[in-house]
């Protein structure tokens, strides 16, 4: 498997603090069966002032490390990036890395309040030639009042990336029931750990691939945490990978028709009207 989004860099952000931690969540990774992590710590400002070049050099001393402790994990840069002004500029200049130097980046909301204009931003991202990722959509808490706009992103090209931890119910009942909505409805492009450390939010992610495969199948599992994110390193066109396929596919029998699956009568419909 393929990690896109973990805080494995020591004393950078709000991941793992130090070196001996890291090599625990290394070695947690590879156990797990993971072979590539893409080390994504925060770039905020205000908060989290890393930059580019910066992770590029943490990175590669980390990787040294992992060969002197022969621990076999593969690591490639990223940043989880936050909403910020400039994004784009960002990217150009470096200072904001995407995934291994491909065309796609983790882009990260805020938490509590959805930005204004959200659309625009990440077309503007597109419009300058990168895939925008949206990072754990499922734990906004903002998504019920504004899930028609995560819809209409995925629509016109952004992927979305829900944690594999919600999958499993770590992040509680609400973080849940949109990541297996998102997933049912086949929104979900890749499933990542968001690892910051190795006992609360531990690398996870074959949990988390088992919960996929138990509502959409093993071969769209292993395109959530395989398929794409191998894509998104070789920086693969969108049009070049497998499009997310939601439970219907998996079970035509679990939605009867496309009516069906937006009817709001009954019991999903009802769960629906308690979330929202």
């Amino acid at each position: 498997m393929i990690d896109l989004h973990c805080h494995l860099l020591p004393g950078i952000d709000d991941g793992a603090p130090d070196i001996d931690v890291s090599l625990v969540m290394a070695r947690q990774f590879v156990a797990d069966g993971v072979s590539t992590v893409a080390c994504t710590p925060h770039i905020l400002p205000g908060l989290y002032h890393n930059t580019g070049p910066d992770i590029r050099q943490r990175v590669a001393a980390l990787q040294n490390r992992l060969e002197e402790e022969s621990i076999p994990l593969r690591l490639v840069c990223g940043a989880d990036a936050h909403v910020c002004p400039d994004f784009v500029g960002g990217l150009r200049s470096g200072r904001i890395l995407s995934l291994a130097d491909s065309r796609y980046v983790l882009v990260e909301p805020p938490h509590h309040v959805a930005p204004q204009r959200l659309e625009q931003f990440f077309f503007d991202i597109a419009v300058a030639g990168y895939v925008p990722i949206l990072t754990h959509p499922e734990r906004l808490t903002w998504i019920s009042s504004h899930y028609d706009k995560i819809i209409r992103l995925s629509a016109a090209g952004t992927w979305n990336q829900i944690t594999s931890g919600s999958l499993t119910g770590a992040f509680g009942r609400n973080a849940q029931y949109w990541a297996e909505r998102m997933l049912d409805e086949g929104q979900v492009h890749i499933l990542a750990t968001d690892a910051h450390d190795p006992i609360r939010r531990m690398p996870d992610l074959s949990r988390g691939r088992d919960a996929a495969a138990r509502r959409v199948g093993e071969q769209e599992a292993q395109h959530l945490v395989l398929t794409r994110p191998r894509g998104v390193l070789e920086n693969e066109l969108p049009s070049n990978l497998p499009a997310p396929q939601g439970a219907s596919a998996h079970n035509p029998a679990s939605v009867s028709s496309p009516a069906a699956a937006n009817d709001d009568s009954g019991f999903v419909g009802r769960l629906r009207r308690l979330f929202n």
